[in-house]
């Protein structure tokens, strides 16, 4: 056997990312996907809400909706471990 045919027997057998790196780099993403939604998110529905004071609600609901994704990403975590 080749140097190359062992290498690349190596290769196929390892994982680029074992199983706990992945799921806590699915979280970091999703966490950081989170907060730059909610960026912009939070200042229209601050806007929003200092012309009309009925908007709060909407204005929460619209901001805590990008969350999802870190509780859906926390829920991967679980699953893979």
């Amino acid at each position: 056997m080749s140097a190359l045919t062992l290498l690349q027997e190596a290769q196929a057998a390892a994982p680029a990312l074992e199983a706990p790196a992945a799921a806590a780099l699915a979280v970091g993403l999703a966490a950081f996907g989170a907060g730059y939604a909610e960026r912009g998110i939070g200042a229209a529905a601050m806007g929003a809400i200092a012309e009309d004071d009925d908007l709060f609600v909407n204005g929460l609901i619209l901001t805590v909706l990008p969350e999802t994704l870190v509780i859906l990403a926390l829920v991967v975590v679980f699953l893979v471990s």
